[in-house]
């Protein structure tokens, strides 16, 4: 039997404590997501939640590093060309561009080393 998902409520990236400050920086004012209030009880753990759409992305503190990977999530914009010139201006380093499946992208990476997809349908 299908567990019957039907989307998703929430995407979970972590920084280490070390890099907190500069990867809240990275997604507040270089991406300009919008801030969302934690729970109370959530506060005193770190980090900062955002809401993107429908969906909100979380950004956690974890205690220990990670090798760079290719696990990501993908932010779309209505204006590729724009976001890549804001990226650029922001000297936020462009780590790959292409196209896949209708999808014309590239890719970033935050102040930790997460990997984020900008794309355009």
């Amino acid at each position: 039997m299908a567990l019957a998902i039907r989307r998703i409520d929430h995407v979970q990236m972590t920084v280490p404590r070390d890099l907190e400050a500069a990867a809240l920086d990275f997604y507040r004012n270089a991406l300009g997501l919008a801030e969302i209030p934690k729970p109370e009880e959530q506060r005193k753990r770190g980090g900062a939640w955002f809401q993107v759409g429908d969906t909100q992305y979380h950004i956690g503190i974890d205690p220990e590093g990670w090798p760079r990977s290719k696990r990501h999530v993908c932010f779309l914009v209505p204006d590729l060309a724009a976001a890549r010139a804001e990226a650029v201006a922001k000297n936020i380093a462009i780590e790959e561009e292409g196209e896949a499946e209708g999808l014309k992208r590239f890719f970033i990476r935050d102040p930790a080393g997460n990997r984020i997809e900008i794309g355009q349908r």
